[in-house]
């Protein structure tokens, strides 16, 4: 069975040509496992072909970007673009919040710190969008709604709101709250997706993960490591989306031009799947064209309703970001690519299969434009883990049956690798047609809802030759918890030192508790220690928070 949880790859750079370095470009070497993934195993795979538009060669740009479509997205003579998501709104408009500045500015790409936000339309998803109104300073926008029907759109160290996608929008300042872990890289770049009760996940730049119980309310960071691939790069650029199975995100090295793609049941633990996410080069048009963007970034994703990505938006560049001067024949632009959302999968076994399991049955929806009776290639499907499906493996077709307007196939169980861990199982075939065919399904013995615990750091008080701890425990799970217990430990003399163990009471959702302890232990004074807070239900690992301090100053 291939593991990728973690995919540990030593990155090296490239001493090449000065024009080289100038252009911020790396070397990437992949793991040799990814040469044996099958098509449907990369996110890369579900980039479709760009719609055909107004072609043209009549524009600025290098060699390579033209001709192209110069109706996809945004673009003009008079203004560099930058990121942007689309929200489609009430009035059947999708509209579309970019940023950009003057391509005359006499700074070239570098006039971006002074960005503004454009409020954007199109009567569809691909453009190309027209700048409607202005709504004011920022850069890196991404637009969401909150429970309450407000829109935000978030800009680097600031957001703007609104009861309305036409504004009128107000500026004001999110509230953070690190609680006591460390802000990995700052706070920028920062990208949203709301929880079933309305509560906002955010992932900043560095990779942490936040909680924010309406999506204006305090971010409070949950994590105190990022949540990116285990691999060295320069990561920038993320984007989290949640549909009716699991959460998303994809997360960019800009100096490899490598993106990675990551899943999730919670939002808090993820697992990253082999391949790329996308890279220079998917700007493809239906005739096989290639628009070949120097770079890809700020990657936006539009979702169908239910939360199936269908569309991808980049910021793409046609050159270095150091050769954009002003009033030259570069550029930069917001581009539609559309995405293979998926096929909709209900999985029918109830209880987690084992080695005595015979039959895996999985009911594959119709929808509109699709009938899965006669539009699979049924011999192509494979079933299980995707730690087996994306290299090809997996389960193999038994037989299928109607069911009303859907599909029921009956997969051999063998080899689907399917673990109590596994909380997405895939899907991944052929269409009649040849295109690809994939999806994935939620498995019915598995909680995808569950608390989240997490401590503070602890209050150390010194009693005697005892020690007295508080350590302030809260619940950003949309759920109430259940009884658990916290562990303190420290590291003394190299060695691991358990100073208590307490109960958790339950907690409600958002709520918190304090917890009391007294360790037998009086801590060195001025003597920094490495701490580890454990809690832990039903005898499993649900949070660990490690850190250093100085308990007797």
């Amino acid at each position: 069975m291939k593991k990728y949880l973690f995919i540990k790859l030593i990155f090296c750079v490239c001493f090449l040509t000065p024009a080289y370095l100038l252009a911020q470009i790396t070397d990437r070497p992949r793991p040799a496992e990814w040469k044996q993934l099958v098509e449907g195993a990369r996110f890369r795979d579900r980039l479709l072909p760009m719609p055909k538009g107004k072609l043209s060669s009549d524009t600025w740009g290098a060699k390579g970007v033209l001709p192209r479509y110069v109706d996809n997205g945004i673009e003009d003579r008079t203004r560099s673009y930058w990121g942007g998501n689309i929200i489609l709104g009430a009035d059947k408009l999708y509209h579309l919040y970019v940023c950009g500045w003057l391509e005359s500015s006499e700074k070239g790409h570098a006039e971006w710190p002074h960005s503004i936000v454009y409020h954007t339309v199109s009567n569809n998803s691909i453009g190309p969008f027209k700048i409607k109104d202005t709504i004011g300073p920022g850069h890196n926008p991404e637009a969401f709604r909150i429970k309450d029907g407000r829109y935000v759109i978030y800009v680097i160290d600031n957001y703007y709101i609104s009861n309305s996608l036409n504004g009128p929008w107000e500026r004001k300042k999110f509230d953070f709250d690190k609680r006591d872990r460390p802000i990995i890289e700052g706070l920028s770049n920062l990208t949203f997706a709301q929880r079933e009760d309305g509560s906002y996940l955010m992932v900043c730049r560095g990779g942490g993960a936040w909680i924010s119980k309406t999506g204006i309310s305090s971010y409070n960071q949950i994590t105190d490591r990022r949540v990116y691939p285990n691999v060295k790069g320069e990561f920038e650029d993320p984007v989290i989306w949640r549909d009716h199975i699991q959460y998303h995100l994809i997360v960019n090295d800009w100096l490899g031009r490598i993106a990675f793609y990551e899943r999730s049941k919670d939002g808090i633990n993820w697992v990253t799947d082999p391949g790329e996410a996308y890279t220079p080069g998917v700007a493809v048009h239906e005739d096989g064209q290639v628009e070949d963007w120097h770079k890809f970034e700020r990657i936006k994703i539009f979702q169908d309703k239910y939360g199936r990505a269908i569309q991808a938006n980049f910021a793409v560049i046609d050159t270095s970001k150091a050769d954009d001067k002003a009033s030259d024949r570069h550029s930069s632009k917001n581009i539609s690519v559309p995405l293979n959302p998926g096929v909709l999968l209900t999985m029918l076994n109830k209880v987690q299969p084992t080695a005595k399991t015979k039959v895996i049955q999985v009911k594959i929806a119709a929808e509109k434009g699709f009938d899965p009776q006669k539009d699979i290639d049924i011999k192509s499907l494979r079933f299980g883990a995707s730690t087996e499906v994306n290299f090809g493996m997996g389960s193999k077709v038994l037989s299928v049956q109607k069911s009303g307007k859907d599909l029921i196939v009956n997969f051999d169980a063998k080899g689907n690798g399917i673990t109590s861990e596994e909380f997405a199982p895939k899907l991944i075939g052929k269409y009649l047609s040849g295109k690809l065919l994939y999806g994935y399904t939620r498995v019915p013995w598995l909680s995808y809802n569950e608390a989240i615990i997490s401590a503070r750091k602890p209050v150390f008080s010194a009693n005697n030759n005892k020690t007295d701890i508080k350590v302030e425990v809260e619940n950003f799970g949309q759920v109430v918890s259940k009884k658990s217990k916290l562990e303190i430990a420290c590291t003394v003399d190299n060695e691991k030192r358990i100073l208590g163990i307490a109960e958790v009471p339950v907690l409600q959702p958002y709520g918190k508790t304090m917890v009391q302890l007294t360790a037998d232990f009086a801590f060195e004074k001025g003597k920094e220690y490495a701490f580890s807070v454990t809690v832990l239900a039903n005898n499993t690992k649900v949070s660990l928070f490690e850190f250093k301090a100085t308990p007797s100053k």
